[in-house]
């Protein structure tokens, strides 16, 4: 329970988060899974080095990473039959039962003498099977049970608990790998879950409206109809795609140009992610309190912003200017998914959201391991410091492209209907249509 003194000192736009029951319950669990999710990024690898046979430790860590990752994917087209249909608070809690399930496993098997890669690997695969179900579903549960103009907000606390995690995670994955085995680490991870699923429970049924009539179930051609009919938001997924395409190498160039440019060990590695994640949590939270933005504008903005964070890393120059130019890098990114959030529940109506949202998931998951497997013989053959830099020209491309097409309008107009630019913005209600050119100017 928030004291009436603490809820005072939270800034203007949180304060109403607080004052809603359900989603003030819920929000400490989710961000307690979060934080196993964090902690398993370094045991999920680390368990994979003790059970690998000899000379198969990289190809195990590289098959457990995936394992761990890609199958949300796979799950967010194979299982949509079943699972788009389902309110978004019964998403969050299969998918925290099936994490907890598989999870809880893996200790149990270890335990028992039996985990071997083969079973490791299925129980992980089991494990994220509905994860872009359940991670898109609590975005769509903060659209349905709070106003519009608290949306933006709500994204920005789920957001900074992510960013949190992967700062706090695997720093206490390190500490407790000391005493404990990675196995016990992933079983917290599986707890974690099931306090989430408890808790999820304990709500019962969200306090919303109840539409008049059948509510109609989203089928995949309804979801592939919007996106056509709504081009800005198929524009911004493949925005964002090729943002974290390009995000890719740097997971792979950064720890060898602390290694071979910088001659430091993993203690600068560990500073450079540590300050690229406060500065997200940082510019997450900043985002949050805002009213109004132009997303497209604010958008790109911090596509270009990103990719100019990271040219210092082409400077022969002190440690000090890419390790304050990848912070800012972060203070930058950090309030994206809030934004990228905002924008697809503005503009989506409400029984098609959490498929919408999990359509998005399951695309953007191929991004980042597609730049990182690419960002392997890149950096063997030019050197991680060109590769970082070419990561942040690469980014400003993609935002200089982006904003010619938003700037000139390439959506095709209806029949019998001109060319309008979009006026988007961060405050339109949801299933709101885009405001005409007179519009915009007139908001400007």
């Amino acid at each position: 329970m928030i004291s009436a003194h603490l809820l005072r000192r939270l800034p203007q736009g949180y304060r109403p988060l607080f004052a809603h029951r359900p989603f003030r319950r819920l929000l400490p669990a989710l961000a307690l899974s979060d934080l196993g999710d964090g902690m398993s990024v370094v045991a999920v690898a680390w368990l994979a080095v003790q059970i690998s046979p000899p000379g198969a430790r990289g190809p195990l860590i590289g098959a457990a990473t995936a394992a761990y990752i890609l199958p949300g994917a796979v799950g967010a087209l194979l299982l949509g039959r079943r699972l788009r249909s389902l309110p978004a608070h019964r998403l969050i809690r299969a998918n925290a039962w099936t994490r907890a399930l598989f999870l809880g496993c893996i200790p149990l098997a270890w335990a028992l003498g039996a985990l071997r890669p083969a079973v490791y690997l299925t129980l992980l695969a089991g494990s994220s099977l509905l994860h872009a179900w359940g991670g898109s579903a609590k975005y769509a549960l903060a659209a349905q049970a709070l106003p519009a103009e608290q949306h933006l907000a709500a994204n920005a606390l789920l957001s900074t608990s992510t960013w949190v995690s992967t700062i706090l995670g695997p720093a206490l994955a390190g500490v407790l790998a000391v005493a404990v085995a990675p196995a016990w680490i992933i079983g917290l991870d599986a707890l974690s879950f099931a306090a989430l699923a408890l808790q999820a429970t304990r709500l019962g049924e969200p306090d919303t409206p109840v539409p008049a009539g059948p509510v109609p179930d989203a089928r995949p051609a309804d979801v592939l109809r919007l996106l056509r009919n709504r081009p800005e938001l198929l524009g911004l997924l493949a925005v964002t795609w090729l943002f974290n395409l390009f995000y890719g190498p740097v997971e792979v160039a950064l720890p060898l140009f602390v290694a071979q440019d910088l001659h430091a060990g993993a203690g600068t590695l560990g500073l450079y992610w540590a300050a690229f994640g406060l500065g997200a949590v940082t510019g997450a939270l900043a985002v949050g309190a805002l009213r109004t933005l132009a997303l497209w504008p604010v958008l790109l903005g911090i596509i270009a912003g990103h990719g100019l964070a990271m040219l210092p890393f082409g400077l022969h120059a002190p440690v000090v200017f890419s390790l304050g130019g990848f912070a800012l890098g972060g203070v930058i990114y950090g309030p994206y998914s809030a934004l990228a959030f905002k924008a697809f529940q503005d503009h989506t109506p409400a029984t098609l959201l959490t498929a919408v949202l999990a359509l998005r998931a399951s695309v953007l998951l191929t991004a980042s391991p597609v730049g990182a497997a690419l960002g392997g013989p890149l950096t063997t053959a030019v050197g991680p410091r060109e590769v970082l830099t070419g990561t942040g020209v690469a980014m400003l491309l993609v935002a200089a492209c982006a904003a010619a097409l938003w700037t000139y309008g390439v959506r095709r107009p209806a029949p019998g209907q001109r060319l309008r630019r979009s006026g988007w913005r961060a405050t339109a209600p949801r299933g709101a249509r885009l405001e005409g050119a007179e519009a915009a100017d007139g908001d400007r």
